[in-house]
């Protein structure tokens, strides 16, 4: 496929991955066709989308090159599936987090595009192997899972299919890197995938330190926003014991191994989150941050322009 042939990329569903994943892919100069099988919703959501363009261009927050005029003269709606998947080489889902919704989607976006088209799904918890099981060509198939919200925490996980082709994840890491993501490749699907394994660990042994009547639900939180997120915010676990020894990770294995591996056998069970228990735990939270809409929408907006925030400084350096 030549690279005239790939300008125009299809989001499948106008929810709100959806329209990140539009606002994400117009940011980078691609023609994005929305879909919706609910009549009315794709036009809905360009709506929206220009509403949210048009704020960010005022905060001078606007990814990509291109003006919030130019990017929104990128977008188009359609209800119609086949019209929607004409001439794209490239196709995002992002439909309800069930697996037979997203089976069926894929049997019939197979149906429509010609054997080359990409189909990557923005699924977060259900492994490439099921998602793909319907579809007769596999090999053009994977999961790129975003993390909410994509338009300002830029990772995106890149899960092969067993059988996926290796000129797939290349054109998709190029695709993701092209609109300003980054993308992490992973060797092979696994339960979780990287991100969620990782934020599972931490879930836990927060959990069970709180439960365990060690730290409070705000103490804890505070260890990972003014302590370790400080340093993760710019590099990752591996880089940060390499630097923490004067001879780099080696070294601070011979150092704290021990202690780390003495500390990790000292974890817990995997917590109970459901029993009497996590009832204080979730109290503990309401306290905080109560759960009624206004709070948690008030919460969500301080985190996401805090993310914006984060998100200019890490690209000023």
């Amino acid at each position: 496929m030549s690279s005239s042939d790939m300008k125009v990329i299809t989001v499948i569903g106008s929810g709100l991955i959806g329209r990140s994943w539009a606002m994400v892919f117009a940011s980078g100069g691609y023609s994005v066709k929305i879909y919706d099988n609910q009549p009315g919703q794709a036009a809905k959501a360009i709506t929206e989308i220009r509403k949210q363009l048009e704020e960010l261009e005022e905060a001078h927050m606007l990814r990509g090159e291109l003006s919030a005029t130019r990017q929104l003269a990128l977008l188009s709606s359609y209800d119609d599936l086949a019209q929607a998947l004409e001439g794209a080489f490239f196709v995002q889902e992002c439909v309800f987090e069930q697996l037979e919704v997203k089976q069926s989607v894929f049997q019939d976006i197979e149906c429509v595009v010609g054997k080359d088209v990409i189909l990557s799904s923005s699924t977060s918890c259900l492994v490439p192997s099921n998602v793909f099981s319907k579809v007769q060509n596999r090999s053009r198939c994977l999961v790129s899972h975003p993390v909410n919200p994509p338009y300002y925490v830029k990772l995106v996980e890149l899960v092969p299919h067993p059988e996926t082709a290796a000129h797939v994840m290349d054109t998709t890491h190029a695709v993701m890197t092209k609109v300003g993501q980054a993308p992490v490749r992973l060797k092979r699907e696994i339960d979780g995938f990287a991100l969620n394994r990782v934020q599972a660990a931490i879930i836990a042994e927060s959990w069970r330190l709180v439960q365990d009547g060690v730290i409070s639900v705000k103490d804890i939180d505070l260890v990972m926003s003014e302590g370790l997120g400080m340093r993760y915010a710019f590099i990752g676990p591996m880089e940060t014991m390499h630097l923490n020894a004067p001879e780099g990770l080696e070294d601070y294995m011979k150092r704290y191994g021990v202690g780390i591996t003495r500390v990790l056998t000292s974890f817990g069970p995997v917590p109970d989150f459901f029993g009497e228990g996590a009832k204080s735990i979730v109290n503990e939270m309401d306290e905080l941050i109560p759960s009624e809409q206004q709070h948690l929408s008030a919460r969500r907006e301080r985190r996401d322009q805090l993310l914006m925030g984060l998100a200019k400084l890490k690209k000023d350096h």
